[in-house]
């Protein structure tokens, strides 16, 4: 059975993001993909530090949520990151996980698919929504749309109730994933994924 992984970035474990995350697990679930909810967002995460640790023993220095998390990820066929806006960029905890998480586990992700979830009381939500989407586009993974941009609207879970076209968009976003996971799938058993070139890596180290 397909499984997506579903991050919540936020400190507020039944805040608004974890209800616009309950949407997508709920379509998911009835179009029979597993799903796992991994709380991110209340975690004491430090940032990558650069030291190549991961490069050398294939994880973390840093044995945390990351190094549990990172096997899950490999497996899984898609992942699902929700975070609240801060000062229109993603939560910190959630960026640092995203770093650590992409950059330490070095298996391939390509067509492994990803989206985006974000939730603000008013603003910054297509801010925080382009940062997050990047970790997806630069590992070679589709990118899941809806109806419009992800995000929710609310200071309360109570809130998000009443966003009514926000709830939509999740509902949309859950069966836009799965027939994706579904036709990656499909055409990997028939054909394969598409060839993935990594001979050149250009640093302009020489100054030309």
């Amino acid at each position: 059975m397909a499984k997506v992984l579903l991050l919540n970035g936020s400190p507020h474990e039944k805040g608004c993001t974890a209800r616009a995350l309950e949407e997508v697990i709920k379509v998911l679930n009835e179009e029979g993909i597993e799903t796992e909810l991994i709380q991110v967002g209340k975690k004491d995460l430090p940032g990558c530090k650069a030291c190549g640790f991961c490069a050398r023993n294939g994880k973390c220095v840093y044995d945390d949520l990351v190094n549990e998390v990172a096997p899950k990820f490999e497996e899984a066929d898609g992942l699902v990151i929700g975070s609240p806006v801060y000062y229109a960029s993603p939560n910190g905890t959630a960026l640092s996980f995203m770093d650590r998480l992409f950059y330490s586990a070095g298996y391939p992700k390509h067509m492994k698919v990803g989206a985006a979830v974000v939730s603000a009381r008013r603003g910054g939500n297509t801010a925080t929504f382009d940062a997050l989407n990047k970790y997806f586009t630069i590992s070679g993974m589709p990118v899941v749309s809806s109806t419009y941009w992800n995000q929710v609207h609310g200071f309360t879970a109570e809130d998000v109730e009443k966003d009514l076209e926000g709830l939509q968009t999740m509902r949309n976003l859950g069966r836009n994933m799965a027939f994706l996971i579904r036709a990656i799938a499909a055409e990997k058993e028939k054909g394969g994924l598409p060839v993935e070139e990594h001979d050149v890596f250009t640093s302009f180290h020489d100054g030309k």
